[in-house]
């Protein structure tokens, strides 16, 4: 199985995990030209920009530990973006992580920074 067939499954899992949780959906995949953002929801009166990662097994080492500093702030400049586009600025916001090892999930609420 290719990795993107892997991610998107992987991303269907930690969508459905949220909407268990009482999250709603409300963008996959946001893509412009400097970045991506997995998921976008909205917990409460909160907006949530979410990163997914996927590791089979430990051996690649913890997936949360890929969302390094680089990354953060392109999820971060893609999320600004995002905000402007939808004419949200003053939403309250956070970014979250979802790292998945096998089966097992976890998800770490406000990982980093804030807009």
């Amino acid at each position: 199985m290719n990795r993107r067939k892997i991610g998107q499954e992987q991303e269907e899992l930690a969508a459905k995990y949220l909407e268990e949780k009482g999250y709603e959906i409300l963008e996959r995949n946001y893509r412009i030209r400097t970045g991506e953002i997995d998921l976008i929801a909205r917990d409460a009166r909160y907006l949530v920009f979410i990163e997914v990662k996927y590791r089979k097994n430990l051996q690649m080492g913890n997936p949360l530990e890929a969302v390094d500093v680089r990354k953060q702030q392109r999820i971060y400049q893609t999320a600004r973006y995002y905000l402007h586009q939808k004419k949200w600025e003053n939403m309250p916001c956070r970014f979250d992580v979802i790292g998945i090892t096998g089966t097992q999930i976890c998800h770490i609420r406000n990982a980093f920074g804030s807009i």
